[in-house]
């Protein structure tokens, strides 16, 4: 049974609601932080895709960038993902409409992130999703005055498969 959809893609009017999302203390120590041009910018390019989650007010509580839909390699990038209002399951729920999207209908041979060192909850979702660990990128971000470590993780196209045919004979 398929849940109801919580995503739609995003539109240059939520470009000020993703902003004042990623702008959000419980996001701030995790992900960086864009101008609303260069949201304007990646939005626009063929490379990226935007997705937002809303309440039925249209107010909104998350979004999601993928990037890399325009190269060869069919690697896709989760470049990020950000919940206004964390452990409430919104993005466990967000990772599993996206992931079907990325390896079923565009295609993906890898969907690949980094994610905080620190950010436990995150690395957990990932790891709980099937993502495995590939390595660290040491001090590559520059955040709040200093450098933080980021973990590279990956999930390929058969791995993905290999879960949801499992989840789907599980349902039955």
């Amino acid at each position: 049974m398929q849940s109801t959809k919580i995503l739609r893609p995003a539109q240059p009017a939520d470009i000020p609601g993703i902003a004042a999302i990623e702008r959000l203390l419980a996001a701030r120590c995790f992900v960086g932080r864009w101008t609303e041009e260069h949201h304007r910018q990646t939005m626009a390019s063929a490379d990226a895709r935007y997705f937002v989650s809303q309440t039925e007010s249209g107010e909104l509580l998350a979004f999601a960038i993928l990037r890399g839909l325009a190269e060869s390699s069919r690697a896709i990038e989760l470049k990020r993902i950000v919940v206004a209002t964390p452990s409430q399951g919104l993005g466990r729920r967000i990772m599993q409409e996206l992931m079907p999207m990325v390896f079923e209908e565009f295609g993906a041979h890898r969907l690949w992130l980094d994610v905080c060192d620190d950010n436990t909850r995150a690395r957990h979702l990932y790891e709980s999703l099937g993502f495995v660990y590939e390595g660290v990128l040491r001090e590559a971000e520059y955040r709040d005055g200093e450098f933080v470590s980021l973990r590279l993780m990956s999930l390929l196209d058969r791995e993905y498969e290999a879960r949801a045919s499992g989840s789907a004979s599980a349902a039955h």
